[in-house]
């Protein structure tokens, strides 16, 4: 619902927040929705109060965020400092810094801000679902630099990611999805950039067979469907002349009769 509807989400989230204002999930959803609709002074109410009542650091990327939007990016700054970021997960550790980084944009401290996405998740070769959203923080920056070309090329492997993502989770919705750079998902739940091809499930490009989406269809695949068609009406002939022997059989003992 925050997606299509941030604002019903944030009505739906007070409401659930006047009879259960002591749980840390509710308050939580209340900051949440009201950063999506721009209350950045009320989302950072509600995410100190979260982190009060939880003692977690998960939303820190939000609070930092929520100082940037009441404008204060030295406090920001502050925020994201006061944490030992090793205890952060993976995720939020990255978002910390693509809001940090932000930050930095804010006071005009560019080269500052690009320090802060100097981090070891920062790796083109591989794509994980934080990915996108960094790469296009580091294309920011560097075109904030003057840095235009380099700009061009982060932007270019963030959209690559995306692909990518979306196509290791099975969005794609075409025969064959042509990946500039895309390869296998590593044990750590990454994907390899690579060139490479992903191809759909054949029920999923029977459903999209007509479309001019389709690039191609198999000539094996186009075989098989025709020795099945073959077999189908090799059947229905068979069941044919089984039902016509029956009826002369039919027909002979009727004669004998008369």
């Amino acid at each position: 619902m925050i997606d299509e509807d941030p604002a019903l989400a944030h009505a739906h989230a007070l409401a659930a927040s006047r009879s259960a204002g002591r749980v840390g999930v509710v308050r939580e959803t209340v900051a949440i929705t009201a950063y999506a609709v721009g209350d950045f002074a009320l989302a950072l109410r509600e995410l100190r109060t979260h982190r009060r009542i939880t003692g977690s650091d998960e939303q820190l990327p939000l609070i930092v965020d929520s100082e940037r939007g009441v404008g204060r990016p030295d406090r920001a700054l502050e925020e994201g400092r006061a944490v030992d970021r090793s205890t952060l997960s993976t995720s939020v550790r990255v978002q910390l810094a693509i809001a940090m980084s932000g930050a930095r944009l804010d006071l005009g401290q560019a080269d500052r801000a690009l320090q802060e996405l100097e981090i070891p998740e920062a790796d083109p070769d591989r794509a994980f679902e934080w990915s996108p959203a960094l790469f296009s923080a580091r294309a920011a920056v560097l075109e904030e630099l003057g840095r235009l070309d380099e700009a061009a090329e982060w932007e270019r492997r963030a959209e690559i990611a995306a692909d990518a993502l979306d196509a290791a989770a099975g969005v794609a919705d075409r025969e064959v999805i042509v990946v500039e750079e895309i390869d296998l998902i590593d044990d750590e739940g990454g994907v390899e950039v690579a060139s490479g091809v992903i191809p759909v499930a054949d029920d999923e490009a029977e459903s999209t067979g007509d479309a001019e989406s389709v690039e191609e269809i198999q000539p094996a695949d186009v075989t098989e469907r025709n020795v099945d068609t073959a077999d189908a009406d090799t059947d229905v002939d068979v069941d044919a002349d089984d039902d016509a022997e029956g009826t002369d059989a039919e027909d002979d003992k009727a004669e004998d009769a008369r």
